[in-house]
């Protein structure tokens, strides 16, 4: 569902007409903690299955959307359908429930948090912790925790063991805005990549391609690139492209050698990241395909931290020609993500070039 009046997005005309705003926003909304993917599989597979000649899931539930290519190459682009979650572990006698996380967090990002537990049904809770105001002096101090965290649902006791039990997941609620020329919401990382992807697939529907492409929507990222082990190993590609999303961290007290991308300054290429070194080959044909194009671009440097990018270079049979597409979001993990269309829209366009003239570069070492 459409979050905005359009004559709310009448005053962004210039973000309006660069991305599908509103797709975006359903695919940012829609849960999908690691692995409990199921709502966001299934839109994406009835959202790209007109686009491209199968569509098929394998059986640790990777979404594999397959154009067929003139020559006997394999490329797979792998993003990630998982978001940062939680899931119940415990209910206590007045109801309150306690949790733990699926994926990365600073505890201090939970504060006063709405999310969605999905039980029976989707029941809304609230982040909470003890009050400030009876708080001990060292207690106010410390940096917070994730067991100083329970969730509120402002439900009977009785109420909530109904309808909620351990095991179930929870997931972050807030909906998407525009900023300016930016969007902000919950889950850019990585569903940016997945409206990405998808994008790419339709924009390239009618465009004969030199290479089988298999775009493969992952598992299980936030988790340890699970997904994207799994579907490489059995693909075997030759060529792998990552698409997630990177660290803008260009604010204020950022030193010079911490700023890894700036919102606006165009797609990123990845070289490496705390899991891989991007094969050289595939950051110099990025850099000369955006180059030729005027795709505006920045160099990703992230010295910890992961992608796909680890799953498609080293499950392959032999492993594969690796590299990423990513793009520039600050506040990552955070239920307040933020990232520039324009970097979004740069980094459809690069993959679409990539696909297109991937035949065409020296792949040979030298």
């Amino acid at each position: 569902m459409f979050l905005f009046p359009l004559k709310k997005l009448s005053l962004c005309a210039k973000i309006y007409h660069m991305i599908n705003i509103e797709l975006l926003s359903q695919v940012c909304k829609i849960p999908g903690a690691p692995g409990f993917e199921q709502p966001i599989r299934a839109f994406v597979i009835e959202h790209i299955k007109s686009y491209v000649d199968n569509v098929y899931t394998d059986t640790m539930g990777n979404v594999i959307a397959f154009r067929k290519g003139k020559l006997d190459k394999k490329v797979m682009i792998a993003a990630h359908m998982d978001e940062i979650s939680f899931i119940t572990t415990y209910i206590d006698d007045d109801g309150f429930i306690r949790f733990q996380p699926l994926g990365g967090f600073d505890p201090k990002t939970l504060t006063a948090q709405r999310v969605i537990i999905h039980g029976k049904e989707d029941i809304i809770g609230v982040m909470a912790s003890k009050p400030i105001h009876i708080m001990k002096p060292e207690e106010k101090s410390k940096m917070p925790e994730v067991t100083d965290y329970f969730i509120d649902t402002g439900l009977s006791v009785d109420k909530v063991k109904e309808l909620i039990k351990p095991g179930d997941v929870i997931t972050r609620e807030r909906e998407l805005i525009s900023m300016g020329e930016c969007v902000n919401s919950k889950s850019l990382d990585n569903r940016v990549s997945v409206f990405a992807l998808l994008e790419a697939l339709k924009e390239l529907k009618d465009v004969d391609l030199p290479y089988d492409v298999y775009g493969v929507f992952t598992v299980q990222e936030e988790v340890g690139v699970r997904g994207a082990t799994v579907a490489s190993s059995g693909i075997n590609p030759d060529f792998g492209l990552a698409l997630d999303t990177t660290i803008a961290y260009d604010l204020p007290g950022a030193n010079p050698q911490e700023v890894v991308t700036k919102l606006g300054e165009g797609t990123a290429i990845k070289i490496l990241d705390g899991m891989t070194i991007a094969d050289y080959r595939m950051v110099n044909f990025l850099k000369e395909v955006a180059t030729n194009k005027g795709i505006k671009y920045q160099m990703e440097i992230l010295p910890k931290g992961g992608t796909d990018t680890a799953g498609l270079q080293r499950a392959s049979n032999g492993g594969s020609i690796a590299g990423a597409i990513s793009i520039p979001t600050r506040h990552l993990h955070q239920v307040i993500e933020m990232a520039h269309t324009k970097d979004i829209r740069g980094s459809i366009e690069l993959l679409k070039a990539a696909l297109i003239n991937i035949a065409d570069f020296d792949w040979s070492f030298k």
